[in-house]
C-alpha cells in the first residue's frame, strides 16, 4: 500500500470517512515517534479508521525565530518515507506559516482536525502542545475531544533505561557531539543524511582515497566534525532497492588543506569505479572513529587514512581494503 501524501484541503479524498489521526513534526521518526505511530495504525485497523499524520513544513521553530533555524535530523522526504514505514495511510503536510500559527487550539481541532481530517480518534505523546503560542496541552485536547466527538489516546512519555526521553532535541545534541552511536540508539537505526554529490578538489582521489561529496546546507543534521564507519546508500535504477556500500566519511573543511567549507566526503572502500557526480545519495553514520586533525605531514595523514579504512572494515564487517589506483578512478 503506498501513502497518499496531502498538502492542501483539496487534496484530501471526499470520501475519506472518519480518521485516527496524529500530529507532530516527526523529526527523525525515533524510536518514540514510531510508537505512537504504532499505536495509531494498530488502533485505526481495528476501528476500520483511515491512519492519518498530520505534520509540518518548514519547522515550526525556524519559522518563528527565521535567525535561529532548526536544522531537521532528517529531511522531508526521508520522513515521509519513515511515516510510510510505518503503516500510516496518509500525511498531510502542513505549510507552516505565522498566520497559520495564530489558531487558537480549538479553532485548530475544529477547522483541521475535525472539519478536514474528520478525525474521531487522536493519538499523541502525553506531551502534546497545539495552538496559538502552544497554549494547547494533552487536557486541552481531551476536553476538545468530549465537545468535538473524538477519542484521545495518550502514549506515556517513552524512554531508554536512564529515564531519559527518546526526543529529536536528543538526538541533535549526541550528533553535535559525534556520538553517532548514541543517536543510532535514540532513532533505532542509524542516522542519514541525503544529498547531491558534487565536485570537489579531487584531493582524496590523487592519494588514493576517492570520494563522493556532498554540501550545502538541505543535507539533514550533519554531524560533528569528524572520521567516521558508515554506508553510503543509492537507489538501485529501475527498481525500489537500495544498495548499501561500505564507507568511510570525513566530516569537516579539511584542515590538512587549509579548507574553509564544511563537506561532507564518502570514501566506497576499495572502489575506483563508481561515477556517482549528479547522483542523489544518502549516507548513514555507524560509528566514530576519530577527530578531524591536520598532521604533520602527508605521510602520517596517508598512514593514519590507511587506518581508518581498517577499522571501518572492521566495524562494517566487511573485507578490509586499502587505497585504490588513481589511474583506476573512473569519475570524471
Amino acid at each position: 500500500m503506498t501513502m497518499k501524501m496531502w498538502e492542501r484541503s483539496s487534496d484530501i479524498p471526499a470520501d475519506l470517512g472518519a480518521a485516527a489521526v496524529t500530529i507532530g513534526i516527526f523529526d527523525g521518526v525515533h524510536k518514540g515517534h514510531r510508537a505512537v505511530l504504532a499505536r495509531l495504525v494498530g488502533e485505526a485497523r481495528e476501528r476500520g479508521l483511515t491512519s492519518v499524520a498530520l505534520t509540518f513544513d518548514p519547522h515550526p521553530a525556524t519559522v518563528h525565530s527565521p535567525a535561529h533555524p532548526i536544522h531537521l535530523v532528517a529531511t522531508l522526504d526521508d520522513r515521509l518515507d519513515r511515516l510510510a514505514a510505518a503503516g500510516v495511510e496518509a500525511t498531510f503536510i502542513q505549510h507552516y506559516s505565522l498566520e497559520y500559527a495564530r489558531a487558537t487550539p480549538e479553532e485548530f481541532v475544529a477547522r483541521q482536525l475535525v472539519g478536514e481530517l474528520h478525525a474521531r480518534l487522536v493519538v499523541v505523546g502525553e506531551d502534546v502542545r497545539f495552538g496559538c503560542n502552544n497554549s494547547g496541552d494533552s487536557a486541552t485536547l481531551q476536553a476538545l475531544g468530549e465537545k468535538y466527538g473524538f477519542e484521545v489516546i495518550l502514549i506515556d512519555d517513552l524512554g531508554d533505561e536512564s529515564g531519559r526521553r527518546w526526543s529529536s532535541t536528543r538526538v541533535r545534541e549526541l550528533l553535535a557531539s559525534g556520538d553517532v552511536a548514541g543517536a543510532r540508539e535514540v532513532l533505532g537505526r542509524p542516522h542519514r543524511i541525503r544529498g547531491t554529490v558534487v565536485h570537489g578538489f579531487q584531493r582524496g582521489r590523487e592519494l588514493g582515497f576517492p570520494t563522493a561529496n556532498l554540501a550545502g546546507d538541505n543535507l539533514g543534521e550533519v554531524p560533528a566534525d569528524g572520521v567516521y564507519a558508515g554506508w553510503l546508500v543509492r537507489s538501485v535504477r529501475g527498481t525500489k532497492a537500495a544498495e548499501y556500500l561500505p564507507t568511510a566519511i570525513s566530516v569537516g573543511t579539511n584542515p590538512q588543506f587549509d579548507g574553509q567549507e564544511r563537506t561532507v566526503e564518502a570514501h566506497v572502500l576499495g572502489r575506483a569505479d563508481l561515477n556517482l557526480y549528479g547522483e542523489d545519495i544518502a549516507v548513514d553514520f555507524i560509528e566514530f572513529l576519530r577527530p578531524m586533525v591536520a598532521f604533520s605531514s602527508l605521510d602520517e595523514l596517508l598512514t593514519q587514512m590507511d587506518e581508518d579504512l581498517r577499522k571501518t572494515a572492521e566495524i562494517l564487517g566487511v573485507p578490509v581494503a586499502g587505497r585504490v589506483d588513481p589511474a583506476h578512478v573512473t569519475a570524471h
